[in-house]
C-alpha cells in the first residue's frame, strides 16, 4: 500500500505507509525516553499491554469482516494509536485501563467507521477522553518524579501495582503519590490550577521546593523530547508545519495576553508551552491525517483553534489539561473549514 504526499501538484514524494507510521512512531522514541527516566518503567508495561491489545483487536474484526489480517495491521496505524494513548495516561493505571482504551479506539472509533481513512475522529484522542470522562480517578493519578518519591518503586513492584493494585508492600497508587514532604502529588498543569484556585498566585505555587526540585522540569523534559521528535518529523517532510505552527502560535498568543493581563493567575507562555501533552499534541496527534484538515489554509485555522481551545479549558475549564477535547470538538469542525477553505480552481470565477 503507498501514501502520496505532495505539497503541490508537481511535487511528489511516495512512501509506504509502514514506513510513515514507523517514522512517526521512531519520533516518538525522545519523549518516551524522558517520560520513562522521569515517571518509571511502568511507561513501557503500559505501552506492551497498549500494542498486544491493539494487535489482537484489530486481527479480530478484520477476521470479523473477512478481511486480511497481516495487510492492515503491518501498516502500524493500530501500533501508533497504541503507543499515543499508552504515553498519556498514568503510568500506574490499571491494565484494564489502557485494554480499554485500545479496544475502544481500534473496535469502535476505527474499525465501526470503515477502517484507516474513515475514522472521523481520532482513535488515540477519543480513547482517552472515554476513559478520562468514565474513570476520572485512575486517570489523573500521576505519580511525581522519580527523584520526589517518598517509597521509590521497583520495576517488578510498578508490575504488581498495575496488575493487583498494590506493591508488594502494600502500597496503592494513592499512598505511592505521596511525595518526600508528605504531599499528595499531581501534574504540574492541575497543581497550579488547584493553588489558584485556592487564592494562591502563580508564583507563590511555583516557588514551592517541589516544583524547582524536578517536578515541573521533568513536563518539561517529557515535552522537550516530544518537540525533538515533532521537528525530526518536519524535516523528514512526514507532517506539514501549518498545523504545529498553528496550534502553538495560538497558544502562544493566548497565553501572552493572559500573563500579560492576569500575570498572578496566569502561569506565562513557557509553563503552558513545556506542561501536559503540549508538544505531544502539536505534533503527533493533532497532525493524524485522516481526522485533521487537508487544505494548508485549513490546517492553519484547524491548529490555530486547536490552541485557542486548549488555553480556554486550561484557564476557565475544569480540566487542567485540555489537548484530547479540543482535538475531538475540531475533528467535528474539520468538515467546514475544509468547505471554506478549498482552494480556487483554475479559472474559476473568470467573467467571460
Amino acid at each position: 500500500m503507498k501514501l502520496t504526499m505532495a505539497s503541490s501538484p508537481h511535487n511528489h514524494s511516495t512512501k509506504s505507509l509502514s514506513r510513515l507510521m514507523i517514522t512517526v512512531i521512531a519520533a516518538c522514541i525522545p519523549g518516551l525516553i524522558a517520560q520513562v527516566y522521569f515517571f518509571g518503567t511502568a511507561v513501557l508495561i503500559q505501552l506492551v499491554l497498549a500494542l498486544l491489545t491493539v494487535s489482537v483487536c484489530e486481527a479480530a474484526v478484520l477476521l470479523l469482516r473477512k478481511r486480511k489480517v497481516w495487510p492492515t495491521l503491518s501498516d502500524g496505524s493500530a501500533w501508533l494509536t497504541a503507543v499515543l494513548l499508552a504515553l498519556s495516561i498514568p503510568p500506574l493505571a490499571p491494565w484494564w485501563i489502557i485494554v480499554i482504551g485500545c479496544l475502544f479506539a481500534i473496535v469502535i472509533v476505527k474499525q465501526l467507521y470503515g477502517g484507516l481513512g474513515f475514522n472521523l475522529f481520532n482513535p488515540a484522542m477519543a480513547a482517552y477522553v472515554l476513559l478520562l470522562v468514565s474513570f476520572p480517578v485512575q486517570m489523573t493519578s500521576w505519580l511525581p518524579v522519580n527523584d520526589l518519591l517518598a517509597n521509590p518503586i521497583s520495576f517488578t513492584q510498578q508490575l504488581s501495582v498495575i496488575f493487583n493494585g498494590f506493591t508488594s508492600a502494600g502500597f496503592s497508587v494513592d499512598q505511592l503519590r505521596v511525595a518526600i514532604d508528605g504531599t499528595t502529588m499531581a501534574t504540574p498543569l492541575d497543581t497550579v490550577k488547584t493553588d489558584v484556585a485556592h487564592h494562591l498566585t502563580v508564583s507563590e505555587s511555583m516557588s514551592k521546593p517541589l516544583f524547582n526540585d524536578w517536578f515541573g522540569l521533568g513536563w518539561g523534559w517529557v515535552n522537550f523530547g516530544f518537540l525533538l521528535g515533532g521537528l525530526y518529523l518536519l524535516k523528514a517532510k512526514i507532517i506539514n508545519w501549518h498545523i504545529p505552527v498553528g496550534f502553538l502560535a495560538s497558544l502562544i498568543l493566548c497565553s501572552g495576553i493572559g500573563y500579560i493581563a492576569a500575570p498572578g493567575t496566569e502561569p506565562g507562555v513557557v509553563f503552558h508551552l513545556f506542561s501536559g501533552a503540549t508538544m505531544l499534541g502539536a505534533f503527533f496527534i493533532a497532525t493524524d491525517p485522516v481526522s485533521a484538515s487537508t487544505t494548508n489554509k485549513g490546517r492553519l485555522i484547524y491548529g490555530a483553534l486547536i490552541g485557542l481551545l486548549i488555553y480556554l479549558i486550561r484557564t476557565f475549564g475544569g480540566y487542567p489539561d485540555a489537548v484530547a477535547f479540543s482535538v475531538l470538538l475540531l475533528n467535528m469542525a474539520v468538515p467546514l473549514i475544509d468547505y471554506y477553505t478549498q482552494p480556487r480552481t483554475y479559472g474559476h470565477g473568470v467573467k467571460k
